[in-house]
């Protein structure tokens, strides 16, 4: 099973360390080794949140995101994104922001943490509302109750999450953004861009996450339907029709998740410069750590983790929410990527043991004593 899970990335990890030691030498093997274990770090609460998701959909789709996604995630936000933003901050064309990468390092490193204002504003807001919609949500099993319950009443007001975050926005705007963070160590004035990348980053989480819900509302209600018709052909003998839904909601679920990876990666793309500013050596040892992500995500599903430890999810979407803040934050302050990893490390760690609690108290009471023993496992 873990070979099964693993074995991909073992073979990039492989192809990747060998490839690094032919590009640079024992010093490029060691830089990417520790980008992917810092990719890896900073995304192991990406990993549960994808496996929330990904255990709704089949092993085709599930089999899509480990080959198809995982070239989106490596090439496409390891690798192109950092070259598009290049080419976009500074007026030009993509050829010649490639070549700015390879043969003028120092000057793309600048130019990409010039841009991370924008990049962190149009992340940070993806991932609050991701935080907002599921702290709001009303939940049979609560995590930490004297948070969740209160908020959970306060979730049935509509539309709040966008009204928060859009306060967040304006707020971090007037903020962080008027003295924003910028190469060298100079601060300007980027509320502007800051502002209307928040607004993007908003409505893209609006437009995917709503298309990727609606479907999966409607496959939900095809499934049901699909039961009733099983049940009369049984009866009646009748052959029941090919339900066609699950491809449409499976694509709309998979494109959701990847841009959410790619908001999650905004912080491990950044923080690779802090390490190395050659765009070859971030492409390897990001694009190992997003491999090794990708494959603990259906690791999870099907182990069913998260069925067994069940606040895993609530610790992952606390993460989420630091994170959010985080990014919030760089913006104008330099935070060291140990901190960003560390926090989501020990959310979802306490969440692990309380879930473990949970697990022991409801075998200690025994079957049909959950409700009690639920409440006095929580935190």
């Amino acid at each position: 099973m873990l070979l099964k899970t693993f074995g991909w990335s073992f073979a990039v990890t492989a192809l990747g360390l060998v490839a690094a030691a032919f590009y640079g030498g024992w010093t490029a093997f060691g830089i990417v080794a520790i980008l992917a274990v810092l990719e890896i770090s900073l995304s192991f609460d990406n990993a549960v949140v994808n496996a929330g998701i990904l255990k709704k959909m089949s092993a085709f789709w599930q089999k899509i995101f480990l080959t198809v996604g995982v070239l989106i995630a490596v090439f496409g936000m390891r690798l192109v994104f950092p070259v598009v933003i290049v080419a976009i901050s500074a007026k030009m064309g993509p050829i010649e922001a490639v070549d700015l990468a390879l043969n003028n390092k120092d000057r793309y490193q600048q130019l990409v943490t010039d841009a991370h204002p924008a990049i962190a504003a149009f992340g940070g807001m993806f991932l609050l509302m991701i935080f907002l919609d599921f702290i709001f949500e009303d939940r049979d099993i609560q995590w930490l109750r004297w948070i969740e319950r209160p908020l959970a009443k306060l979730g049935k007001v509509d539309m709040l999450s966008v009204c928060i975050a859009l306060i967040v926005l304006l707020i971090t705007s007037f903020t962080f953004a008027t003295h924003a963070h910028q190469h060298g160590g100079a601060h300007v004035d980027k509320a502007q861009t800051v502002l209307i990348a928040g607004i993007a980053g908003l409505i893209t989480y609006m437009v995917v996450g709503g298309l990727s819900g609606y479907f999966e509302d409607k496959l939900e209600a095809e499934e049901e339907r699909e039961h009733e018709e099983e049940e009369e052909a049984a009866r009646t003998g009748r052959q029941k029709p090919a339900i066609v839904l699950a491809g449409q909601a499976a694509f709309f679920m998979f494109l959701y998740l990847e841009v959410l990876d790619a908001s999650f990666s905004f912080d491990g793309v950044i923080g690779a410069f802090a390490i190395t500013n050659d765009i070859v050596l971030m492409a390897l040892g990001l694009g190992i750590g997003a491999m090794y992500v990708r494959s603990l995500t259906v690791y999870l599903v099907r182990q069913g983790t998260l069925d067994d430890y069940v606040y895993l999810e609530h610790g992952a979407h606390y993460a989420i929410g630091a994170l959010a803040v985080i990014l919030m934050v760089t913006i104008q302050y330099e935070i060291n990527e140990v901190v960003t990893g560390l926090v989501g490390v020990v959310l979802i760690a306490a969440s692990f043991f309380s879930s473990v609690r949970r697990n022991r108290a409801l075998a200690a009471a025994g079957a049909g004593s959950d409700e009690k023993a639920e409440v006095s496992s929580g935190v």
